[in-house]
């Protein structure tokens, strides 16, 4: 293996990589702003597969990539096939339970690196020693929202779950940030989804009725934050809740890995690039599947092998590290997986912040204060 930042000398170096989608039956979204393209992920890859081929073809080594996408009672067939093809790096977009399917079903002479699923369970306890994660958990993303209202002084929150299991997890992981950073849920409530045309002539004459009356009578409050991970409600909450206050979580100031109109750090070059490409604005998806990409190519790079076993070992060790437009180096947690990344606070027109906020400390990392931290980490499969 190389040493840090010494590239190895020129050999000829074969890499493929797979990209799995797993496509579900969805609502259509409340603004028709929020379609996903058909070629959702798969742009971010191509656009990684070319960033890769820059480096590459002055070292000798070769990249391309192969887009699959499936319905989910296909996934595991698909992953076999794809490595029975001789692929051994897969980036899966895909839910929480396919993606650990998909891992298990690769076997663990193969990387998988999951590109969507924010399940903090696949960092902790059901995680897999062939799986990575550049997706932010949602324990991440929970705690990039807390530590910006904590630094606003808004400490006193109004929680808005919704009725759906992931909506149910989301707003757990904002319990759990609230008591990591200090802040006070001063009242729950549970948005039911009652099904109907959310986009009907008469839907927002409804929400507007309806919305006001739903958050009248809350306790005294600074913010309402929003676990509307189904996008039933959240969007509805500025401008119509009783009280005259700020939303963040799943509407109003969003955590997001990235979006569309990021601009620091170097990112509207990488946005152009993408959009001569792709023809449209990158969505998160499209930028987890390029940091996937670019990752297995800034390793292969590193180290000048296409072996699983030596690139997984180079990835979690204090060597690696790739720059992401995120305005520092990010690098991969030991102990489960994960991505250490900094994670965006958006209203989807302008980045707000950028967590982790200052202020915020750690022995390690300042990015160790996102997400599951190595004493609460229950993942074994990591272990040395």
């Amino acid at each position: 293996m190389a040493l840090a930042g010494v590239i190895t000398p020129a050999a000829a170096v074969e890499i493929r990589i797979g990209i799995l989608r797993v496509d579900y039956p969805e609502l259509v979204p409340i603004s028709r702003y929020d379609r996903k393209p058909d070629d959702l992920g798969f742009a971010g890859g191509k656009l990684g597969d070319e960033d890769n081929q820059t480096t590459g073809s002055f070292l000798g080594h070769q990249y391309s990539t192969v887009t699959v996408a499936t319905p989910p009672e296909d996934a595991e067939a698909a992953a076999q096939k794809l490595v029975g093809e001789g692929i051994h790096y897969l980036v899966v977009l895909g839910h929480g339970e396919d993606v650990l399917r998909v891992a298990d079903a690769a076997g663990p002479d193969v990387l998988v690196f999951n590109g969507s699923a924010p399940d903090t369970r696949l960092r902790d306890t059901e995680c897999r020693a062939n799986l990575f994660h550049v997706a932010p958990s949602r324990a991440m993303l929970a705690d990039a929202v807390a530590q910006f209202l904590i630094w606003k002084k808004w400490n006193r929150w109004f929680l808005i779950e919704g009725s759906h299991p992931d909506d149910t997890k989301l707003g757990e992981a904002y319990r759990r940030s609230a008591a990591k950073f200090g802040a006070k849920i001063v009242e729950e409530r549970v948005f039911e989804d009652t099904g109907g045309s959310r986009r009907a002539d008469s839907g927002h004459v409804l929400v507007q009725r309806q919305i006001p009356v739903f958050t009248q009578g809350a306790a005294d409050h600074d913010v309402i934050v929003a676990a509307d991970e189904s996008d039933v409600f959240a969007l509805y909450l500025p401008f119509h809740a009783w009280d005259p206050r700020p939303v963040a979580g799943s509407a109003g100031l969003r955590p997001v890995n990235f979006h569309a109109a990021h601009e620091a750090w170097g990112a509207t070059q990488f946005q152009r690039r993408f959009e001569k490409l792709a023809g449209r604005y990158m969505q998160p998806e499209d930028y987890n599947t390029w940091l996937a990409v670019r990752v297995i190519g800034e390793a292969v790079t590193r180290t000048g092998s296409a072996d699983p076993k030596a690139l997984r070992a180079y990835l979690l060790s204090d060597a690696f590290e790739l720059a992401a437009f995120k305005g520092q180096k990010v690098t991969f947690r030991s102990w489960n997986g994960q991505l250490r990344q900094p994670i965006l606070l958006t209203d989807s027109k302008i980045t707000i912040s950028v967590s982790p906020q200052e202020g915020y400390l750690h022995q390690h990392s300042l990015l160790d204060t996102l997400g599951i931290d190595k004493p609460e980490s229950a993942c074994k499969a990591f272990d040395n």
